[in-house]
């Protein structure tokens, strides 16, 4: 629970919130929680005037069909001004099917805005052994999205990271604490516009 002790005019001042809504690429898996990417956006957007709160409701093997259910609650408890959507790379990895993956998407993106929250879409891409095919088909949904809906979207979150053996965990699918700056800095650069 938030407690604010301010008064007068400095309630008025309360923060504006990102809400961040993912999987373990956005939970800091497997490295410190101060060293994921999520945390260092919220070092940098709390040094602003005025500064913003970031709230991270992102949960390891979350689903895009399991964050639709989620995301009501989560804008009606923290009201953001900005959601920042990454979600799908589990959808992906199990192969579930593409058409319902990109329904959640949007779905969740219509409730953002229905919200008065802007969005930030966040995409992934598959590991070269799920064949090109239904990794383009995964890329080709959140770029249809975006075009669609008009959303911001960082096309792919682990840039300059995913082939980087030392930016990247045994698993070959989390960024080690030494990639979560460069992710932060994909993300920020999308992500600054948002917040004017």
């Amino acid at each position: 629970m938030l407690l604010i002790g301010w008064s007068g005019a400095s309630q008025a001042a309360t923060p504006k919130t990102v809400l961040v809504l993912g999987d373990s690429l956005s939970a800091a898996h497997n490295i410190a929680a101060d060293a994921g990417w999520v945390h260092l956006l919220e070092l940098r957007l709390g040094k602003m005037e005025p500064p913003w709160r970031v709230v991270n409701a992102s949960i390891s093997g979350e689903t895009t069909l399991s964050g639709r259910r989620h995301l009501p609650g989560l804008l009606k408890t923290y009201r953001p001004a900005v959601l920042v959507l990454e979600l799908g790379a589990n959808d992906g990895l199990r192969g579930l099917p593409l058409d319902a993956m990109k329904d959640n998407l949007a779905a969740m993106i219509d409730m953002a805005r229905q919200a008065h929250a802007k969005v930030l879409l966040l995409g992934i891409e598959l590991p070269v052994n799920y064949g090109p095919r239904y990794r383009d088909a995964l890329r080709a949904v959140y770029a249809d999205l975006a075009r669609r809906k008009q959303t911001a979207l960082v096309p792919f979150l682990l840039e300059g990271v995913a082939l980087d053996p030392s930016r990247m965990q045994d698993d070959g699918l989390h960024p080690t604490a030494a990639g979560e700056p460069v992710v932060f800095s994909t993300v920020w650069s999308k992500l600054v516009p948002l917040l004017q």
